[in-house]
């Protein structure tokens, strides 16, 4: 695909087994649409994430918030390395098209409201945190296509 959609996953460092599943089937709905997968590239929900996307044949991109790869989840496509801490968060969300948050907690919020701030499209998935804007939904699938849906595609 010559121009694809951006979809963030964003979500904890470190989560637990059903959540990690949760992350895992979004990141291989992310890729079967078509779309990379865009994360902070560390562990937890994101290399759940990635790991369904490459499982898929999909294609992640982690903006890392360290100054080298040495903490890169290993299902990477694509790395970035930032030297800029959470302060990523923010690179995350520009660069994204749309955001499914998968859980999470400080970092997360802070992700999902710059995405909605911007106008975008932030889908939450077993989140327990209010945040106005912030689209649910109910399953991995019915994440992807509400942001996309919401991407009009």
């Amino acid at each position: 695909m010559s121009n694809p959609l951006y979809v963030a996953v964003i979500g904890g460092g470190e989560a637990p087994p059903k959540i990690l599943d949760l992350a895992r089937e979004v990141g291989r709905q992310v890729a079967r649409r078509g779309a990379v997968l865009l994360c902070g590239g560390l562990g937890g929900v994101m290399a759940a994430a990635a790991q369904g996307a490459q499982e898929e044949g999909g294609v992640s991109l982690g903006i890392l918030p360290d100054p080298d790869r040495s903490r890169a989840n290993p299902y990477l496509t694509y790395s970035i390395p930032t030297n800029l801490g959470h302060a990523r968060n923010v690179l995350i969300a520009h660069a994204a098209d749309a955001l499914i948050a998968v859980d999470g907690s400080h970092g997360t919020i802070s992700e999902a409201a710059i995405g909605l701030k911007m106008g975008k499209p932030v889908i939450g998935l077993q989140v327990t945190w209010e945040v106005p804007g912030l689209q649910r939904a109910a399953t991995p699938g019915d994440a992807v296509a509400a942001a996309l849906e919401m991407l009009a595609i």
